[in-house]
């Protein structure tokens, strides 16, 4: 049946390229090593400026752009000055990290204004991997749309194509269809939930099985739902409000030997026996197995946010300047994600159990005229209702 279910891109059928990042230091676990960052490079002039930038073809200190949408960053030449640092954001790291990001335009070589357009507090992304060889993820956080194992970065699909929850991005005519085969409406947001719950990666894309049976639909709607709480980390979805992920009294992560504040630890291990993770001295427990093997492209997600904070940069460089002990604040996001990806390894079970086959499939969909998309449909929706501030301090033109 799978291979007969319908593809995500042609239900969800706009979607936006990864971010282009062209350096990676705009980029940091953390805040405070941003605004480092930035100090640095605006106290430097000249040559040794544009040595630190690290210019490409897209982007040098020269460049001239406009500001992202919803920022109030500077938009003059980072050659003449720079005006404060912006302040960071946060984004979502490939499928499961968070990172801290520079939202400033001259900084990025493609940072897909598109999506800052649409992005607010009714948004969520799908991260498709490319190829799809792992179950979509779901953030609520702009995402970058890295890659982990080096493999291609996917695509990026917002469930809505304008800000405040409007126009989903899906095939027109598809919810009420489902609607029709399911007897009561389905929202936007329930689709998604379905997809979250019953997505199967193939080498031709991520398909997404349909059911016409209502009990079945609900049973995936809630599923989905639960999981869209947890991808995007209690943002959205949640059973109460304001209400984040944790795992069952007993089995909840803790702190059991700090992790020492001078240097950075060493290594990261896994003691399967004590279910301990091993943070050089450190030691966090229980984490369970099967949350140190949750992988991503192939990689464990654990070692991939261990490593990405603790292998040396280049000296000399931008990247270098970040801390030179473990914040206490990395402990608190590695907790988190344990229990996150704790969670979420539970549920996969569940999630592979639920075979819907009783659905329509690619050719019923065309059949009733909601495949294929029409073009506009893969195309960003015109939400400019104000004017940006182009490059130099100029509007752009609408």
């Amino acid at each position: 049946m799978t291979a007969d279910a319908p593809l995500l891109a042609d239900l969800m059928p706009w979607s936006v390229a990864p971010l282009r990042l062209g350096r990676a230091w705009v980029t940091a676990p953390d805040a405070a090593t941003l605004r480092a960052r930035w100090a640095t490079l605006t106290g430097a002039e000249g040559a040794a400026r544009s040595a630190l930038f690290r210019p490409t073809r897209s982007r040098t200190t020269d460049s001239a752009v406009p500001q992202l949408p919803g920022g109030a960053t500077a938009t003059g030449r980072l050659s003449r000055g720079a005006g404060p640092c912006p302040e960071p954001v946060r984004i979502t790291h490939g499928p499961y990290d968070r990172r801290w990001l520079l939202p400033d335009h001259r900084l990025i070589d493609a940072a897909r204004p598109e999506l800052w357009r649409v992005g607010d507090g009714h948004q969520i992304h799908v991260l498709e991997h490319s190829p799809a060889t792992d179950a979509p993820a779901f953030s609520a956080l702009l995402p970058d749309g890295h890659s982990p194992g080096g493999g291609r970065p996917g695509r990026i699909r917002p469930l809505y194509r304008r800000p405040g929850g409007q126009e989903p991005n899906l095939a027109p005519g598809l919810l009420d269809h489902l609607g029709g085969l399911l007897g009561h409406p389905v929202s936007a947001e329930d689709f998604l939930a379905w997809t979250a719950a019953v997505a199967r990666p193939s080498r031709a894309g991520t398909h997404v099985p349909l059911t016409s049976s209502p009990g079945m639909w609900e049973e995936g709607v809630a599923l989905g739902r639960h999981a869209l709480w947890l991808h995007t980390r209690g943002a959205r979805c949640a059973p109460t409000p304001g209400e984040r992920p944790r795992l069952p009294g007993g089995r909840r992560p803790y702190v059991r030997a700090a992790v020492p504040s001078h240097g950075l630890p060493e290594s990261l291990g896994y003691d399967p026996a004590e279910e301990t993770l091993l943070l050089g001295d450190g030691r966090i427990a229980p984490v369970p197995v099967a949350a140190w093997d949750f992988r991503a492209g192939g990689e464990r997600v654990l070692e991939t946010w261990f490593a990405e904070r603790t292998e040396p940069a280049e000296p000399h460089t931008l990247e270098a300047l970040r801390p030179t002990g473990w914040p206490p604040a990395w402990t608190s996001d590695l907790l988190e994600l344990v229990t996150v990806l704790a969670l979420l390894s539970a549920l996969d079970a569940r999630r592979q159990r639920l075979t819907p086959d009783d659905g329509p499939d690619t050719t019923a969909l065309h059949h009733a005229g909601v495949l294929p998309p029409p073009p506009a449909s893969r195309r960003p929706a015109s939400v400019l209702d104000h004017q940006e501030e182009g490059p130099e301090g100029q509007f752009a033109l609408l």
